[in-house]
């Protein structure tokens, strides 16, 4: 097995911290919409911003280390199967359509589509009917909405801790 650098290990590691601190926050705000669970996704800031800046597998090792534990601060399995399926889909998604980094926030819209796509999948197999999809067309409006939100903010990150880095 590939040792990881104790430099990269501590990004990652504080990048996941800091993705389940948004994701802690972002649970407490009130809902957008009518539809359920319709949120904006600012926690994949930080899976898009380790994806551009330190790989694909970096960027599965913050998704899972996230995913794992807002399970066990949210205490259910339901709540851990809907984030893994729509967190796994987002990052497959986000690896085959990666564009350069100065349209990271058009992956990152093709990534939230797909998070959604993976959401709506397991309520439809968890309730045994494909009714729920009848919320495709309001969570393809919310997922381009957020996925530009999180991209640009992603990519606002990325640029000018990009710049830092090379002056510093």
């Amino acid at each position: 097995m590939k040792r990881i650098h104790p430099n990269r290990l501590t990004q990652m590691a504080l990048l996941a911290a800091i993705a389940l601190g948004v994701w802690y926050l972002e649970s407490l705000l009130p809902p957008f919409t009518a539809v359920p669970g319709v949120k904006p996704g600012l926690a994949n800031c930080l899976t898009l911003y380790a994806l551009y800046t330190l790989g694909r597998k970096e960027a599965a090792g913050v998704l899972t280390v996230r995913v794992l534990l807002a399970a066990v601060l949210a205490g259910g399995m339901g709540s851990f199967l809907y984030s893994a399926a729509g967190g796994l889909l987002c990052l497959l998604v986000m690896l085959c359509v990666k564009l350069p980094p100065q349209q990271m926030w058009v992956t990152s819209v093709f990534g939230a589509i797909a998070h959604n796509a993976g959401q709506l999948t397991v309520a439809a197999l968890l309730m045994r009917t494909a009714v729920v999809f009848v919320y495709l067309p309001h969570l393809l409006i919310a997922a381009i909405l957020a996925g530009t939100l999180t991209g640009l903010t992603a990519q606002f990150a990325y640029f000018r801790l990009h710049k830092h880095t090379k002056e510093g």
